[in-house]
């Protein structure tokens, strides 16, 4: 998948990697819609329009949020197709997607670029764009679920919350401890050494096992109750044994193989609207047809 420099769009063979390991870019676009209108965006229905695709769990973190609070009516969403090629995700008449109706563009990649015509950086989802002021509001998924979460009760169906303000600190806490696991497959599966693959699997199999040792003695990770957190690890541990296992050689065990792991998530995915964020096929191939090349042929590595 390519990305920009100062506006132009560079077609690339391999992820970001330093020393053979995996590099994630950061998000750049990260301003806020508030409830009290404090910034620049207030929380208003029919104003705002999300870009992902249902293969990214990134992206399914905010969906998921989306129809948790009952948001479909005031958010509208475009669904790219699942296989990324070298222009970037594409929105096509593949069952499952949707078009962009908002700014009919083909590629997503031609809304960072309407955003901001200089635009350096890759072209990633989700993506929160406003309507109005034709911009992107913000692409960091974590801070989309967050504002979904908190700041749309006005216009939400739902009254739930994952998070509050009292908690909001000890969740990033947690979903900073779940990023082991999260990126960790990334690390796995673009590790362009030996040694790398070793270190990057040993890591991520270290924090299953201890996620699989809280669940023993929690119903969720933090507890009795659900939280931001548990989405954000719920969609790393759907796509784990359809994709990850496979696609991304992670393959020391299954989380069908953990007791408390696949309690948990047979849990999650049993609530009511979950199952209709979650597509396999689009899952499965989005990580076995966007990265045929992953590492240099040559290494051998994993289970190669």
């Amino acid at each position: 998948m390519g990305y920009f420099v100062d506006g132009k769009w560079i077609i690339e063979s391999k992820p970001p990697s330093k020393k053979g390991e995996y590099m994630r870019t950061p998000t750049t676009f990260r301003e806020r819609i508030t409830a009290d209108g404090s910034s620049s965006y207030p929380a208003t229905p029919h104003r705002y329009h999300l870009y992902v695709t249902l293969s990214c769990p990134w992206a399914h973190r905010v969906l998921l949020m989306r129809k948790l609070k009952g948001l479909e009516k005031a958010i509208s969403v475009s669904i790219a197709d699942p296989v990324a090629s070298k222009d970037g995700w594409e929105f096509t008449d593949r069952l499952g997607c949707l078009p962009d109706t908002v700014n009919n563009a083909r590629f997503l990649r031609d809304i960072y670029i309407r955003a901001n015509s200089n635009y350096t950086g890759r072209a990633t989802v989700p993506v929160l764009w406003d309507q109005l002021t034709q911009t992107i509001v913000n692409n960091e998924s974590l801070e989309i679920m967050r504002m979904l979460d908190l700041e749309f009760d006005a216009c939400a169906e739902s009254s739930v919350h994952f998070c509050t303000r009292e908690t909001e600190a000890a969740i990033d806490e947690t979903i900073q401890a779940l990023y082991p696991i999260n990126n960790g497959v990334y690390r796995v599966g673009f590790a362009q050494t030996q040694s790398i693959y070793d270190e990057a699997i040993a890591q991520l199999f270290a924090a299953l096992d201890y996620w699989e040792q809280v669940l023993a003695h929690n119903r969720f990770i933090g507890g009795e109750a659900i939280t931001e957190a548990d989405w954000c690890f719920f969609v790393t541990l759907i796509r784990f044994d359809c994709a990850y296992y496979e696609a991304f050689e992670c393959n020391q065990r299954r989380i069908v193989e953990y007791p408390n792991l696949w309690r948990y998530l047979q849990e999650l995915f049993a609530m009511p609207g979950v199952a209709q964020t979650c597509n396999l096929e689009h899952i499965r191939q989005h990580y076995f047809l966007s990265y045929p090349m992953r590492r240099d042929r040559s290494v051998t590595v994993g289970a190669w």
